[in-house]
């Protein structure tokens, strides 16, 4: 138990420096980068940016967490699985569909529900077309995730490359992963409480995600019905999905890597893996932003999911390689 503690203790104390951090990056455009406390007149945007890393982070890993557990795939993740890519198709359609009519609300790409549909319908797709002779298969169940995933990149291409030049390049951004310094208050409360929401549902669900992890005979064994179980945790991962795609576009792998971080630091148990993986996604969004924020190539600030996706891929092939060792 002690490890586990100083497990959680050591991710909070670095989401913690991680956020300090990210408040004192300043980068003048005469004096080059520094660190210094902000100014009252625009410490609020950096605020903000913490704020919604850290809620991008929690929902992104917890969203993870149940998808592994759910599909008893370690390899899983709402990026892989297409849940972000799903859901980024129908923020986007409902961006486009709000241009083309006039509604304001639909093209703002803040609507949840949208996202939400699309998230739910991939994940679907997914689940029916990774079984084999009626059992999950995990090679079947990535393969398929990616392979949607890309079906639906494809058709978010297909409607920026319709939408107007300046509805283009807002798209182009937002496809690749950004933290908005700037939000709607209502929104950010919204996607806020559904991260707390979803992390206490998915701590509550610990014990029996450990049952769901180990198959239908153990969990029937110890009396649970594993059809309502998996049903929650399908709802409660798209959920989590589409609401940071909402806010922040399709960021990748954070689903991915904020999982196997935590369960190096506290192990397998979900009770505790949720909060402690809700903590690693958080400072990884966080360390992204920081890095976008302190890094500059000449071309702006560069969206955090380039950063995820370039810590995400090698973390994707070694953990793909340590199974393949293994003979999982």
């Amino acid at each position: 138990m002690s490890r586990r503690m100083t497990g959680l203790g050591f991710l909070t104390a670095m989401l913690a420096g991680l956020a300090v951090l990210r408040l004192l990056i300043d980068r003048d455009p005469v004096h080059g980068l520094s660190l210094a406390w902000p100014d009252a007149s625009y410490a609020a945007f950096r605020w903000t940016a913490i704020l919604v890393s850290i809620i991008i982070g929690c929902s992104l890993a917890t969203s993870g967490v149940l998808l592994q557990a759910l599909l008893r795939n370690p390899l899983a993740s709402p990026f892989i699985l297409g849940l972000s890519s799903g859901a980024g198709l129908g923020v986007m359609t409902a961006m486009y569909i709000g241009f083309a009519t006039g509604n304001d609300a639909l093209r703002s790409g803040a609507n949840a529900g949208p996202a939400l549909i699309g998230a739910l319908l991939v994940l679907t797709v997914v689940y029916g077309l990774g079984r084999r002779r009626g059992l999950l298969d995990p090679l079947s169940l990535v393969l398929v995730g990616v392979v949607v995933s890309a079906i639906c990149g494809a058709l978010m291409m297909f409607l920026q490359r319709l939408s107007p030049e300046g509805l283009r390049s807002d798209i182009l951004i937002w496809m690749m992963g950004r933290i908005p310094q700037s939000i709607a208050t209502s929104h950010l409360i919204l996607v806020g409480a559904l991260a707390f929401l979803g992390v206490l549902i998915a701590m509550a669900m610990g014990r029996a995600m450990d049952a769901a992890t180990l198959g239908e005979d153990e969990a029937r064994s110890i009396g649970l019905s594993l059809g309502p179980v998996r049903l929650s945790m399908f709802v409660l991962a798209g959920a989590l999905a589409a609401a940071s795609v909402t806010v922040a576009g399709p960021i990748a792998f954070v689903g991915l890597i904020a999982p196997h971080a935590a369960r190096l630091l506290i192990g397998p148990r979900h009770t505790l893996l949720v909060p402690a993986a809700a903590l690693a996604g958080a400072s990884l969004i966080v360390a992204a932003d920081a890095a976008s924020q302190a890094l500059e190539f000449g071309a702006g600030r560069m969206p955090v999911g380039i950063f995820t996706a370039l810590i995400g891929g090698p973390a994707f092939i070694w953990i793909l390689k340590n199974r393949q060792t293994a003979g999982v």
